[in-house]
């Protein structure tokens, strides 16, 4: 395997992954550039720089995971890298320090004039007066975003004696509000409470062009404001009138719509006092060697295997949601196969109810899981990142459900799987913790582990049916490796299910043969992932 790092990324990344992946360390490169090498890789890691473009993504047909070594990954296409089934992961935590840092560094310098100062001074000038300032003291400092930038920047700030105003609609009052500060619910109630604003968000529909000069005009004449989250979130132009006109008293931004061609950017020539430097919320020492940690930790296990902790475009495999309910990940995928190939056609609806513990826990996981096993059963490159996209495209609903209903086991997770032409139910439980079971198909329960070759056979219960079964299988030179047989519910049902368990796949003439004995009907080979 192979592994492209770009961007001037900490050279501890190619040592982390180097024990799994031969590395390529290359400069930044324009889309022409990569897209005719990135064929060759299963791994990309880049920084703000490099624009992973849908173009990008297309070409690169090993691509398994691409990984940003910061926080924000505007700047890789989520849609089309989720379509194509390539995870995305990013360093949610490993700049949080710098990021917070700067950005009370810039607050402290566009309220004491600390720029145009050291320039006059380098000058030989002695300008005390010109450049009087104003103290944070007593100040309040609106936050909007308080993520976990936002609340270092927030704790700072009240060290300094400052008030806090937050505007965040994903935290609660009470989190605000024992961190000492006000808890404000719309945006309109909290322009005209700050001196001094700072924005912690992500770049998205709603968070562009958020600072415009209508919000502005809603501000306190003369408030101060601070953005080293993304570019775009504060309108350019308008943010330059609203200095220039004295509607906002300052600024200090560390991002831009545009980066690193700034050339055009209107704050360059704005007369006023703002402070400007080239995205240095991430540059120090300590941040790029986290985020080159992280991310390179990520994308060594993916390609071993195993999980990211930081998957943006896959949330509900994070580790918190994944891990209470990892052990049953593989029966609830093995469930989705099984039903999928019992009942053949196109789906409509899953059902999928958790019983036991699993009614107590975020099972969304899980139906992650069943999802990949149902549509991996009727389409190629299916996997946890692109099933619930590819679902959602065929219009598959999707229901789940948490039973009260005491089970036999201590979680126990059932699928209702309906097609066009028909319906099944599969159960998937753990005995004894941690020992994969298919514990009922339809109105059988059974008990077998899930292989990956598997025959069902439904037939009528009189004596030797099982005989007749196994010399099929055996005449094929098919081994059998367990059997299960059971009757329907009631006790006076004549109908039984063979499920069998054998070392290779079956063929046709195996099928039918089965098929064509006296009693049986309907018999399925299931193949199920390892």
């Amino acid at each position: 395997m192979k592994v492209l790092v770009t961007d001037k990324i900490n050279e501890s990344a190619g040592n982390i992954i180097a024990s799994v992946a031969e590395v390529d360390f290359l400069p930044t490169m324009t889309e022409d550039e990569l897209v005719k090498i990135i064929p060759q890789y299963d791994a990309l890691m880049v920084r703000s720089q490099t624009k992973v473009t849908p173009r990008i993504i297309e070409a690169g047909n090993n691509l398994k995971i691409i990984g940003r070594a910061g926080v924000g990954v505007d700047n890789i296409d989520l849609d089309a890298a989720t379509q194509k089934g390539i995870i995305v992961v990013n360093s949610p935590d490993g700049n949080t320090m710098a990021a917070a840092e700067h950005t009370v560094a810039l607050m402290l310098a566009m309220a004491r004039n600390i720029a145009p100062a050291a320039t006059s001074t380098k000058e030989g000038k002695w300008d005390r007066a010109k450049f009087t300032g104003c103290e944070l003291f007593s100040k309040t400092l609106g936050v909007i975003g308080l993520g976990k930038i936002g609340s270092h920047v927030a704790e700072v700030a009240l060290a300094l004696g400052m008030k806090l105003v937050v505007f965040d609609p994903f935290t609660s009052k009470e989190v605000v509000e024992k961190m000492g500060g006000e808890y404000v619910q719309n945006l309109d109630e909290f322009w005209p409470k700050c001196d001094f604003i700072t924005v912690h968000v992500p770049k998205t529909k709603d968070t562009v062009n958020m600072i415009n000069k209508d919000t502005m005009a809603k501000m306190k004449k003369g408030v101060r404001l601070v953005n080293c989250a993304r570019g775009g979130i504060i309108n350019e132009q308008d943010l330059k009138e609203a200095i220039e006109s004295g509607q906002v008293a300052a600024a200090a931004i560390d991002v831009y719509e545009n980066e690193p061609n700034i050339q055009d950017c209107p704050l360059i020539n704005c007369e006023g006092n703002i402070v400007l430097t080239p995205h240095l919320g991430a540059s120090t020492k300590e941040a790029q060697i986290n985020v080159a940690i992280d991310v390179a930790e990520q994308i060594k296990e993916v390609l071993s295997g195993g999980s990211a902790s930081s998957a943006v475009n896959i949330p509900s495999l994070r580790l918190d949601k994944l891990e209470p309910v990892k052990d049953y990940m593989q029966i609830a995928e093995n469930s989705g196969e099984l039903a999928m190939q019992v009942t053949g056609g196109m789906i409509k609806t899953i059902e999928i109810t958790a019983q036991g513990d699993l009614a107590e826990l975020d099972i969304q996981p899980l139906e992650v899981a069943v999802l990949k096993g149902a549509l991996s059963s009727m389409l190629e490159g299916v996997n946890y990142v692109n099933a619930p996209v590819l679902a959602k495209k065929r219009g598959i609903d999707i229901i789940s459900s948490r039973s009260k209903i005491k089970c036999n086991f201590a979680g126990l997770l059932t699928i209702k799987l309906t097609t066009d032409q028909g319906s099944t139910t599969v159960a998937g439980a753990l005995v004894a913790k941690d020992i994969p079971r298919i514990v009922k198909i339809n109105d059988y329960e059974t008990s077998i582990r899930p292989e990956k070759h598997m025959l069902l056979v439904p037939h009528v219960n009189k004596p030797s049916m099982i005989a007749k079964v196994a010399q099929v299988i055996g005449e094929n030179n098919i081994n059998i490796g367990s059997m299960n047989v059971v009757q329907k519910n009631d006790k006076h049902e004549t109908e039984s299910i063979m499920v069998i368990n054998i070392d290779s796949g079956v063929n046709e003439k195996t099928l039918t043969g089965i098929a064509q004995i006296d009693g049986v009907h309907d018999p399925k080979y299931v193949n199920l992932s390892a």
